[in-house]
């Protein structure tokens, strides 16, 4: 077994959460413009947090894996992948609380989900369980798609 390298368990942590932090500060669901558009299958805004926070902890761990287990070359790749997805994912909060529009952010919502296929390919040529950890990502993101498309009118 591997010895965990703790430095870069926390860099991966906190730059996960950081970018996640920035996307909250676009998020707002007491307002009646949500109330007006959110789908009847959207599920209680409680479970929102918890499965956001766990699925971006899966992010960093993820990170931490391929990252410690990768070569130079695929150091580039991680960097490239993991933070086009981040920033993808911080803006359509922009997009979809701040703008209110849900539209626009369904086609970044699209290419979040891109990006995790190309998280996933890219982490399982350094590390199997660094691309399993992303799948509860692509599905609930998947489900996002959902409640998205729901709430465009």
């Amino acid at each position: 077994m591997k010895k965990i390298n703790w430095k870069t368990l926390l860099v991966s942590l906190v730059l996960v959460y950081s970018i996640a932090f920035i996307g909250s500060l676009f998020t707002s669901i007491d307002n009646s413009w949500y109330e007006s558009i959110k789908p009847s299958i959207t599920p209680p805004s409680f479970v929102f947090p918890i499965v956001w926070n766990i699925l971006f902890f899966l992010i960093a761990l993820s990170l931490y894996f391929a990252w410690t287990n990768s070569k130079k070359l695929d150091k580039k790749k991680l960097i490239l992948i993991f933070g086009i997805n981040l920033i993808l994912n911080a803006f359509w909060s922009f997009l979809y609380f701040k703008m209110q529009n849900p539209l626009y952010a369904f086609f970044d919502l699209i290419l979040i989900w891109i990006s995790i296929l190309g998280m996933i390919f890219v982490t399982y040529k350094i590390n199997k369980k660094s691309s399993y950890l992303l799948v509860p990502y692509l599905l609930w993101v998947s489900f996002a798609g959902i409640l998205n498309w729901m709430s465009i009118k």
